[in-house]
């Protein structure tokens, strides 16, 4: 069974920084792209970034410069480094993996989620 295991989250002052992880886990055949999005309270769910499996990045407009995803493959582990938090970073951060995975004889292709870790910085 797959699982995106997230750990990291935490509170901090702005100004300050955190460095959340997710390990994939499971029977798998490879790990393609992996994101990071995040919810805050009353809002929809929104992309913070993406990372291929080649280490191409892309990030929303409002954390560009401030966060940096990379990846450990060895691992299977994706990253999130947040610098120079502000209170709007405040939510429920979550990753996402598609995963390709053997089963019965077939290669199957899916979006995995982690349970999500709670990122709280205070004024």
């Amino acid at each position: 069974q797959v699982q995106l295991v997230e750990s990291g989250g935490g509170v901090v002052q702005a100004g300050g920084s955190l460095r959340l992880s997710c390990e994939v886990s499971g029977i798998i055949l490879s790990i393609n792209a992996m994101g990071w999005y995040r919810q805050a309270p009353g809002e929809q769910r929104e992309l913070v970034g993406t990372i291929t499996s080649g280490g191409s990045t892309n990030y929303a407009d409002s954390v560009l410069g401030r966060f940096t995803i990379s990846r450990d493959n060895a691992k299977n582990t994706v990253y999130l480094q947040m610098n120079s938090l502000k209170p709007e970073d405040t939510g429920v951060y979550y990753c996402n993996a598609r995963i390709t995975y053997w089963h019965g004889g077939y290669s199957y292709t899916d979006d995995y989620w982690g349970q999500g870790t709670q990122v709280t910085v205070s004024s």
